[in-house]
């Protein structure tokens, strides 16, 4: 009896916490995303000011007085050193105060606010078509020899034709010349603003749905090669059963993973077609700051594209912990 225990004792005490490993690369992500940021923050920060042109030529003008344009760098914080200005920037970032626009003359918040709730809406279109249609042709690319030439076809165009292209054709062809949606703005309300965003969220999805679909094809291919399918096809299950319990099923992760990125990279992919559709959202302010060299201004939307990767990305890992099991058992075990 007491053997007994003493061996039931020892089993429980040597038995991993089956929860620790799930914590451990729970923290390990969340530190490694913050490191992330933070290395990315500086390094932006770093080349903006690196780069030629003066932001005080915006304010006071390239005629100005030396004292002029002193006085100017002392109001920027320019005439600091560049790590005492990074701290400043952190600091002041954190309690939400992301500095003042050069150009617009007023807070980098308020001016950033209001134009990300149109880049959201132009994204979660964007990524819609992209998640409905790309995975769709991908797995009747897996499965259908029919639809395989189609598929890679598609693919073929869709990766290999840029989004300004794209954009440019869209417009000419659904806008100007058949007149069924605008040709800029975003409209007001959610109908007529989902009107005005749906042919650029078209021309922005377009190589992102090619990546999916070339993706899903791929694992779709690969899973419909094993033996457990094939030992199911030949005990007579339906061909669409076998395609959602075995195929689907173990092919999801490789799919979540190319669509999370392709989410992930539709903010900054944003900057162009929204400049092509003159859509006031923050890719198009993100181009005029550039071309203002108006430096706070671009230093808080590169971040904010920066930050919105890095969750997107570490919100994948996670969900790969929790969906094979592989991962949340080999972190416990010696």
């Amino acid at each position: 009896m007491t053997s007994t225990s003493a061996t039931s004792g020892t089993a429980r005490w040597t038995r991993p916490w089956p929860r620790l490993p799930v914590l451990r690369v729970i923290a390990r992500s969340v530190l490694g995303a913050a490191a992330t940021v933070l290395a990315a923050s500086f390094l932006i920060y770093a080349a903006l000011s690196l780069t030629p042109g003066d932001p005080v030529d915006q304010i006071v003008g390239q005629r100005a007085t030396p004292e002029q344009r002193a006085a100017a760098r002392a109001q920027l914080g320019l005439d600091e050193p560049l790590p005492v200005r990074y701290v400043h920037w952190v600091t002041d970032a954190v309690q939400g105060d992301l500095g003042r626009s050069i150009t617009y003359r007023q807070d980098v918040t308020g001016l950033v606010e209001p134009r990300i709730a149109t880049t959201l809406t132009l994204v979660a279109l964007a990524a819609v078509i992209i998640v409905v249609f790309g995975i769709a042709l991908g797995a009747f690319g897996g499965m259908s020899d029919r639809w395989r030439p189609v598929v890679s076809a598609f693919v073929g165009v869709g990766l290999s034709v840029p989004a300004f292209v794209s954009a440019t054709v869209l417009i000419g062809v659904f806008a100007v010349k058949l007149g069924w949606f605008p040709t800029f703005g975003a409209g007001d309300g959610f109908v007529d603003r989902l009107h005005h965003l749906l042919l650029p969220a078209i021309a922005l999805s377009l190589g992102w749905t090619a990546y999916v679909a070339q993706m899903t094809t791929a694992a779709v291919r690969e899973q419909a090669g094993k033996d457990h399918v094939t030992t199911a096809v030949g005990r007579g299950l339906g061909r669409g059963l076998v395609f959602r319990r075995h195929i689907l099923r173990n092919a999801a992760l490789p799919v979540m993973t190319a669509s999370g990125l392709t989410v992930a990279g539709l903010v900054a992919g944003s900057v162009i077609v929204e400049t092509a559709f003159s859509v006031d959202g923050i890719g198009s302010l993100l181009m005029k700051s550039v071309t203002n060299k108006d430096y706070p201004v671009v230093m808080a939307i590169s971040m904010l594209i920066v930050v919105i990767f890095v969750v997107v990305t570490t919100l994948l890992d996670l969900a790969q912990t929790v969906l094979d099991p592989r991962t949340r058992t080999t972190g416990g075990r010696k």
